[in-house]
């Protein structure tokens, strides 16, 4: 029989992919020696068993009944007795972090007469009952699919009619009329009675939580985050300890560091007699945890303890909820808590200050997408914007955009381009759909640690909660301040650093660590208004620095102007990686492009548009090389789907048509114009007459370009300068192509470098972006002086879709299916893709074993990608100049991991 159920003793932290990351983690505390309540976890294995067959394995029921009885022998009382009941919480945990899960089902157990028994034993009917209602609440929620609106409009109406303005000024009396009005919401709504027997309780709660791994909402962030959706979830079964069992009870959630700033201390949010989802969900303000020593000294010197021992055990900011029940400390969960990018880079470097873990182990910590949402924008203060209101500042971020208030105007809103601010009184699961969509989150109700700050830093999201003073009414889609109404379209700012709201869209700049990353330190410190940001922007040069000095992979940019050249140097890169020639023939300079396509072989007229077109180009590559002076600079000959420099076919057939049925007749330059362009047109322009067959069809136009480029370089060389061109092939699939550009090159080279009278090399390499050219990269490489990857094209081309035609058509469809995690245009498909790249590389150096090899694909900036290409070998990578920082850093992680090339890292899209 396999084995289904562990006990908490039985695991440890690192079984996260079987107990999921809450399990394994509630394991390692009782291993610890901490106060954990008994319990039991349900593993994937059993999770994906009920996915495949539909129904929870037999085997999973019996092992739940053995370790329902070890609990019930350890804690002396039954499940749901009637007496003396046991109780139990049923909690979803996935090896990640998941918010999309199936929220906890507190009290499974409860029933008409375990309610009373309950109340005997604890001396509390007020207790009891408030118990009983909250687990029909739940169970009606999450396990029964009834809308919670019902539920939390019952409880409303029920504090309106007493007067009460929170949930604990309800009396016993009070909360058993509400319990019988939710119970008779669940009849109405599923047809059938409240179920009174525990084990059924609990058994359909399990299910539940197997079933909501493929909830809409929790695909949605599976998506979002690249979490491979056959994992599964795990199922944790913990005894019940209570903290709304009166004054000396509570309950609440803690980080050993501030999660959003990242500075050491006391951090937290509690709940006097309450139960823990009261302050996830942020329907009751909380107070921090320092007011816990107000109210329970003992318990909160004994949790400072065991906060310590967590983050030195698991060398990291821990998140950890707790309860108190009648003075006891109880530990319910412990993880590595989810941080703010600001955060993440001052922990880092504080842990390795505190000798908990190495510089190595610090980079590793932080990520290119974190320094990334550091290079955003920030608030510019010093038009001093109108503040509407004010509430915690849960997550960082300058966010500018239109109220929405649900789902479904957020998503409006994302697919019209236009960026919104979802405003809600709380969020809960539900939202993450709208909180996906939103440029950021505001809300009236809840804490640092309520669900939409948990959720929103973990997803990079600028977040505001606990603005006390704004009214949100939903159905009127209004947010009101005083006397200020703000109604769903107007616009708000949000800045989640310090928790502000401003009317209107307030102007942006560039944030002190963009300063830094492209002026440097000095420039970086001068520019942060407080020492907070100085601190950031030490802790980011600490681990830019050390990446830089670890990393293996160079990082050079794509640039086709000299702003972009300037920018991508500025921000670190090491040269040019990619210089897409075709983009210099845009705008005043394309006709003469399309004179020199359309023009008869030989003609003057060629020849006159090649000779305006060569001292332009002469003068980009000028300009480019000096700023680039002493760093590579490859140069792409040119590779345009050729409809980009030809009239439109469409247009001409029209003009005809027009003329034709006016009786007239084309002039007799548009005539020969209709005549070549139909002679040229392509079906499909994208596998045409471009690259290396354009310039081998169009004698010429690649030596114009490399006479343009050797002529620049050579000047430079005069002046005193040192350039590095190189000539990059475009679209190579055979050996003889590459000799033919080849030699044209050399010889253009010898000569203008003879007429100058300068010598210097300019290597002469190809682009690998046919799947041929990789499988015959041992041939191409006698030829070639280095190898630059293009996965775009090579994406395209291994998958046989055109990006242009396809990525908005279908590929949501495929993302939701599952046949990609990601798109292969964002990230790099390993399993096909990648294979490709890995044997191009393989082969190539099997002739040429020092052959200098790249990426020069929009994937070299993706951290994901740097990390495979890091693994198969290549040289350098080469992105887009803003995303040069990000590389920089992800190629000095993927040193420190000290990755090397196996099968076990093709983990595509199947």
């Amino acid at each position: 029989m396999p084995k289904f159920v562990y006990r908490f003793a039985e695991g440890n932290k690192d079984q996260k992919d079987l107990l999921g990351g809450k399990g394994a983690n509630l394991a390692e505390m009782s291993n610890l020696g901490l106060p954990v309540p008994p319990g039991f976890t349900i593993t994937t294995d059993a999770c994906r068993a009920y996915l495949k067959e539909g129904k929870v394995p037999e085997e999973t029921t019996v092992q739940v009944t053995k370790a329902l009885r070890e609990v019930e022998e350890t804690v002396g009382r039954e499940l749901g007795a009637a007496e003396d009941p046991l109780l139990v919480s049923v909690r979803s945990g996935a090896k990640f972090s998941m918010p999309g899960m199936m929220e906890t089902v507190l009290n499974v157990g409860l029933n008409d007469k375990s309610v009373e028994g309950l109340a005997k034993i604890a001396g509390n009917d007020r207790f009891a009952w408030d118990s009983y209602r909250r687990l029909i609440q739940m169970f009606g929620k999450t396990v029964q699919d009834i809308d919670g609106d019902l539920f939390s409009d019952a409880l409303d109406n029920m504090k309106k009619n007493r007067g009460a303005k929170a949930d604990t000024d309800l009396n016993a009396s009070d909360l058993k009329e509400l319990t019988a009005q939710f119970k008779e919401i669940v009849k109405e709504q599923t047809g059938k009675p409240f179920p009174q027997d525990p084990r059924t309780q609990m058994d359909m709660a399990i299910e539940a939580v197997f079933r909501s791994w493929n909830s809409e909402r929790a695909r949605i962030y599976r998506r979002r985050e690249r979490i491979p959706h056959d994992l599964g979830t795990a199922v944790n079964i913990v005894t019940m300890v209570f903290g709304n069992m009166g004054a000396d009870s509570g309950t609440g959630v803690c980080f050993t560091r501030d999660p959003s700033s990242g500075r050491p201390g006391v951090y937290g949010d509690i709940l006097m007699n309450a139960q823990g989802e009261d302050v996830v969900a942020g329907i009751r303000n909380t107070e921090t945890l320092k007011d816990l020593e107000g109210h329970d000294k003992k318990s909160y010197d004994e949790l400072l303890g065991i906060m310590r021992k967590l983050e030195t055990h698991y060398e990291d900011m821990c998140d950890i909820e707790f309860t108190i029940e009648r003075g006891k400390l109880w530990m319910l969960q412990v993880r590595v808590g989810k941080r703010t990018p600001a955060a993440a880079f001052r922990i880092a470097t504080q842990l390795v200050d505190e000798g908990l873990i190495t510089t190595d182990e610090a980079l590793l910590r932080v990520t290119g997408e974190q320094l990334q949402n550091l290079m955003f924008p920030m608030f510019d203060m010093s038009g001093k914007p109108e503040v509407f209101t004010k509430g915690m500042a849960a997550s960082p971020g300058a966010a500018v955009g239109k109220i929405v208030f649900d789902n479904d105007a957020a998503e409006a809103s994302a697919n019209a381009g236009v960026p919104c601010i979802l405003v809600r009184r709380e969020t809960n699961p539900d939202d993450l759909r709208g909180m996906v969509a939103a440029a950021g989150v505001l809300t009236s109700r809840g804490g640092k640690t309520s669900h939409a700050a948990v959720v929103a830093r973990g997803m990079g999201k600028t977040c505001v909660v606990g603005a006390e003073t704004i009214v949100v009414d939903q159905a009127a889609k209004t947010a009101t301040v005083g006397d200020t109404v703000l109604h769903e379209g107007d616009e708000i700012s949000i800045d989640g650093g310090t928790g502000e709201v401003f009317l209107g869209a307030v102007p942006v700049q560039d944030s002190p660590v963009t300063t830094y990353l492209s002026h440097g330190l000095q420039a970086g410190l001068d520019a942060s208004d407080s020492e907070d940001e100085k601190d950031l922007i030490r802790a980011v040069d600490r681990l830019m620095t050390h990446a830089d000095e670890v990393r293996r992979l160079v990082v050079r940019t794509n640039a086709d102007t000299p702003a972009d050249t300037q920018r991508a140097l500025d921000f670190g890169a090491e040269g040019i990686g990619l210089c897409r020639t075709e983009h210099m023939f845009l705008g005043d300079r394309r006709p003469l492009v399309e004179k020199l396509i359309l023009s008869p072989e030989g003609s003057d007229e060629r020849q006159r548009a090649l000779d305006a077109l060569e001292p332009l180009q002469k003068g980009d590559f000028k300009e480019m090389l000096k700023i680039m002076d002493g760093k590579h600079m490859t140069v792409r000959l040119i590779d345009p789907p050729l409809h980009e420099f030809l009239p439109d076919l469409t247009t001409l057939e029209i003009k005809n048509a027009v003329a034709k049925a006016q009786g007239e007749s084309l002039s007799e330059e548009d005539q020969h114009m209709l005549e070549a362009v139909r002679r040229m047109h392509e079906e499909n322009p994208m596998l045409g007459l471009r690259g290396v067959r354009l310039g081998i069809y169009l004698p010429g136009l690649f030596k114009m370009q490399m006479k343009a480029l050797v002529s620049a370089a050579c000047e430079l060389k005069k002046d005193g300068l040192d350039p590095h061109p190189e000539i990059m092939v475009p679209l190579i699939g055979s050996i003889r192509e590459l000799q033919l550009v080849r030699d044209e090159a050399e010889e253009i080279i010898a000569q203008v470098q003879k007429e100058y009278g300068v010598t210097f090399n300019v290597p002469v390499g190809c682009m690998i972006e046919l799947p041929r050219a990789a499988m015959t990269a041992e041939t191409i490489a006698k030829e070639a002086e280095f190898f630059s990857f293009g996965t775009n094209d090579l994406t395209q081309t291994t998958w046989g879709f055109s990006r242009d035609d396809v990525e908005g058509v279908f590929f949501p469809q495929y993302v939701e299916a599952g046949i990609f995690g990601v798109s292969p245009f964002e990230s790099i498909d390993t399993h096909g893709v990648g294979r490709v790249v890995a044997e191009g590389v393989k082969r190539g150096r099997s002739t040429k074993p020092n052959l200098p090899m790249g990426i020069c694909g929009e994937h070299g900036g993706d951290p994901t990608s740097i990390h495979f290409f890091h693994k198969v070998g290549l040289d350098y990578v080469s992105c887009s100049p803003f995303r040069v920082p990000v590389a920089r850093l992800e190629a000095g992680r993927a040193a420190a991991e000290h990755l090397k090339w196996d099968e076990s890292a093709t983990q595509g899209v199947e």
